[in-house]
């Protein structure tokens, strides 16, 4: 097996993300030492059933103590607790990173409180599923899948290299991309569509109660997969919204224009404008499909 990169990481939250992260890890022989913290003594306590960590904390701190990488896995809305309670503890050269869906809300929280001897590199790995907990966490996560790391004025190359490296050998693919830019991407590519879900199986429960169980039982025409979408870890979405409203409210604009296009020309029977509209976005699903991301 190949030499590990880290003697220590410390894992803050131990959910999907970060309980995929420490199996990849270990698989991977990443790291000599797996450190994992979480707030609820439950997570730890199923954590600890699953072997998800050498070392099991209550406290973020103590799991920092001596680690070369920190990777904060929390809800967006946590991030400036856990950085106040971690920054004491980390270690002078060390890495720290997250994997947060709005990049500049993690600049905004966290930026301030990392001290000048830690390399603080942003990160985000585009994968998921609409599971959560330490249970729902699996090795092969982020095999093929994209990670964004955002990079700050005057980063460490070597410890951006280093954090790279770190992610490939779980299988992903690294991609640098400007805070901003990134937050707006991922406002159309996830944030919305998950809006876009959330609003419909809410509209679904609103209808009456018979034609709410036919929806059900004919769910796999299409509602299926948005409910899948919407089953999503509901106080990580509350964040990613909160934090990231202004690049969301302009796509879901743009959303809204184009929709009322579409009613419009179903309105008036405007075949060849719907047709038109269908065909160029069938091309998309081609793109996805062709890059692998399907």
């Amino acid at each position: 097996m190949t030499a590990a990169l880290f003697d220590r990481i410390a894992i803050i939250g131990i959910g999907l993300i970060g309980s995929s992260i420490a199996r990849a890890a270990r698989q991977q022989g990443l790291a000599k030492h797996i450190a994992i913290a979480d707030i609820s003594e439950e997570v730890r306590k199923v954590a600890a059933e699953l072997k998800l960590g050498d070392s099991c904390h209550a406290e973020p701190g103590a799991a920092v103590r001596d680690a070369d990488l920190t990777l904060v896995c929390v809800p967006i809305g946590a991030y400036a607790e856990v950085g106040q309670a971690i920054a004491p503890h980390l270690k002078s050269g060390s890495i720290l990173s997250d994997v947060g869906s709005v990049k500049q809300a993690v600049l905004r929280d966290l930026g301030p409180l990392v001290p000048d001897h830690v390399h603080f590199i942003p990160g985000h790995p585009i994968a998921g599923t609409e599971h959560s907990g330490p249970a729902a966490g699996f090795a092969e996560l982020f095999e093929g899948r994209w990670t964004i790391l955002t990079p700050l004025p005057g980063w460490d190359e070597a410890a951006a290299a280093k954090l790279s490296e770190f992610w490939t050998r779980m299988g992903a693919m690294v991609e640098t991309m400007e805070p901003m830019h990134h937050d707006q991407v991922l406002a159309i590519t996830s944030h919305l569509p998950h809006l876009i879900a959330y609003t419909i199986v809410g509209t679904a429960t609103g209808l009456e109660e018979h034609t709410q169980r036919e929806v059900i039982k004919f769910s796999a025409s299409g509602f299926r997969d948005f409910t899948r979408i919407a089953a999503s870890n509901p106080i990580m979405w509350r964040d990613i919204f909160l934090n990231n409203r202004e690049a969301v409210l302009e796509m879901l604009g743009r959303f809204s224009e184009d929709l009322t296009a579409l009613q419009r020309a179903i309105r008036w029977g405007e075949g060849e404008k719907l047709e038109d509209w269908f065909t160029r976005t069938r091309a998309v699903r081609r793109s996805i499909i062709d890059a692998k991301q399907a």
